[in-house]
């Protein structure tokens, strides 16, 4: 797979997601810290998070202080390593998720985030999911504010429709980075902003790649097409259903969720899978 650089941000590669690390059922903080130096290792140079990522009510930014333990203890080079955050989603600490996108608030969490970071700006921060009580463009603001000032490099959304990705670039003045939607073989629903965001030139970042935790582990279970196809190749289906993603625009990096080293070692392999056409369509009509 063909390997670009979009901003600071390396298309056509497969990046890390943290929030398996800081959920329920999460690993013991030295497990953690080794999978996300074997990502880093397998050359992995985007790592995603959220304030969110969390489990419990007074651990805000848990996925946060991690990643930024384990980068300083990495022994590679960290200055090439972008690390994502997010914004406006919360977790009062009992299993809900509520939203906050008043600008205000926007801005002080991006804050705090790069203080938790150990960053002076964050790398790529993004609006995490529209608050119904909030106009977008308002929420977006304060993306367009954090970017003026310095606090952040570059501004991204999450969670957003055609309509709002159309409504931050406005709100941005073109700068807008990335959109992190949720998109894999079981969940197509975003592919529409996939597209959108081909035709802007824009990163698109599909989150859960692999279905989620309970639908990644049976990826491979039937005897469907992505099972079809690691079979032809002696791969695991996990890899075709990433390297599928990452054939359908030039765009797109997933950011497959990952608590143990062997799995985001196995994922990352992905970015040098190469389907053939005739592969990538049996995929999509699967």
């Amino acid at each position: 797979m063909e390997q670009r650089a979009l901003g600071d941000l390396q298309v056509g590669a497969i990046g890390l997601g943290g929030m398996p690390m800081s959920i329920e059922g999460r690993p013991e903080e030295e497990r953690s810290v080794r999978t996300i130096h074997a990502a880093l290792d397998a050359g992995v140079t985007l790592v995603d998070t959220a304030d969110a990522y969390h489990r419990d009510a007074g651990e805000v930014g848990h996925n946060e202080s991690l990643i930024a333990k384990a980068l300083g203890s990495w022994s590679g080079d960290a200055s090439g390593i972008l690390v994502a955050t997010k914004g406006g989603h919360l977790r009062p600490g009992d299993g809900s998720w509520t939203q906050d996108g008043r600008p205000e608030y926007l801005k002080e969490a991006a804050k705090a985030s790069a203080q938790r970071l150990g960053v002076d700006a964050i790398g790529l921060y993004q609006f995490h999911r529209p608050d119904p009580e909030v106009p977008y463009a308002e929420s977006v603001g304060a993306l367009r504010d954090l970017l003026d000032e310095g606090v952040i490099r570059m501004a991204g959304i999450s969670n957003a429709s055609v309509a709002q990705i159309d409504e931050a670039q406005e709100v941005l003045g073109g700068r807008l980075v990335s959109v992190q939607n949720q998109f894999s073989p079981a969940f197509r629903s975003s592919l529409e902003e996939l597209r959108h965001c081909a035709e802007l030139g824009i990163a698109f970042l599909p989150w859960s790649p692999l279905g989620g935790i309970k639908k990644a582990s049976g990826l491979g279970d039937d005897d469907g097409a992505f099972a079809e196809v690691a079979r032809e190749h002696g791969v695991s289906p996990h890899q075709v259903a990433l390297a599928w993603e990452l054939a359908l625009a030039d765009v797109v990096i997933p950011i497959p969720g990952a608590s143990r080293p062997e799995s985001i070692t196995d994922s990352v392999r992905a970015a040098d899978l190469r389907l053939t056409a005739d592969e990538v369509e049996r995929l999509s009509a699967s």
